[in-house]
């Protein structure tokens, strides 16, 4: 057996963790880019062969053994191209071969996983609840970056997360069952509710059913008494960032925005500081904690 004791000391396992989310943010970004075209040529195909039609389209590139080349010049990127965040830095955003600008989402993403999984080994330590709360983080990112490209978050994603989080309830990692079980059910139930209310008085889908699935998935993790301060959290955050972004871009508030990275960003923060957050709130308003 391997000696891993040496993880425990947090001056070790946080670095290293964010090492390991640099590279894991690295292939989100691939997941980011890559799922939804691969989803689309999908849901094509299968729409034609339904229909008795043939499909001439090549299909994309898929998650895993494609490698990763320039969107502009097609170049294949060699390994020194593909070093997490140091390429980028490196290259001055800008692309080896035919100097386009690499996008900004590369090294955003790259380090945005690498200080939220940081986060999460200074809040969990080296065990269990580390393995999973990095699952948890990483498939959050790749979701709310999809919904902000492409306002989808797939199911290939939301799904798997809920089940995770039930199935880590029968241990239980981070809550019980019955918490895990109502709060999926609540949360799905929640916004699926204000969705149709919205519906039915205004005529608009004021959301997608993909936000239910992941604030379901959330209620797995952490529980029914999450939601509400996931569901205040997202709100606040949204309307500042969101409100934000439209003002910046010269739109008004009834340009459509994706709602999921709002609702991940809350999950996320109540997940890793939800304790901190719930002793502000009493410290604010004088409620015993």
């Amino acid at each position: 057996m391997i000696d891993l004791v040496w993880l425990h000391e947090p001056s070790l396992l946080i670095p290293l963790t964010a090492v390991l989310g640099l590279l894991v943010g690295s292939f989100l970004n691939v997941v980011i880019l890559r799922l939804p075209r691969r989803l689309e040529h999908d849901w094509r195909s299968q729409a034609r062969e339904l229909l008795g039609q043939e499909l001439y389209e090549e299909a994309p590139p898929d998650l895993v053994v494609t490698g990763s080349h320039c969107p502009n010049c097609k170049h294949k990127l060699s390994p020194l191209d593909n070093i997490p965040l140091v390429s980028w830095l490196a290259l001055r955003g800008r692309c080896r071969y035919c100097r386009t600008h690499i996008s900004w989402q590369y090294p955003l993403v790259e380090l945005l996983t690498a200080l939220a999984s940081a986060a999460i080994a200074w809040r969990f330590g080296f065990g269990g609840q580390l393995a999973a709360g990095l699952v948890f983080t990483w498939m959050l990112i790749a979701a709310s970056g999809i919904d902000v490209r492409t306002q989808l978050l797939p199911d290939q994603l939301t799904l798997p997360l809920l089940w995770l989080g039930l199935l880590l309830a029968l241990v239980p990692v981070f809550v019980a069952p019955d918490a895990a079980i109502i709060g999926a059910a609540a949360g799905y139930l929640s916004l699926w509710t204000v969705f149709w209310l919205f519906k039915l008085a205004t005529g608009k889908d004021g959301m997608g059913y993909g936000d239910f699935k992941l604030l379901g998935a959330l209620g797995a993790w952490m529980g029914v008494a999450s939601l509400l301060p996931i569901v205040l959290l997202s709100s606040l955050i949204g309307a500042t960032v969101g409100g934000t972004a439209l003002a910046l871009r010269g739109q008004d508030r009834s340009t459509p925005i994706p709602f999921g990275p709002f609702i991940a960003a809350a999950g996320w923060s109540w997940f890793v500081f939800g304790d901190a957050l719930r002793s502000v709130y009493a410290t604010l308003f004088g409620i015993a904690t």
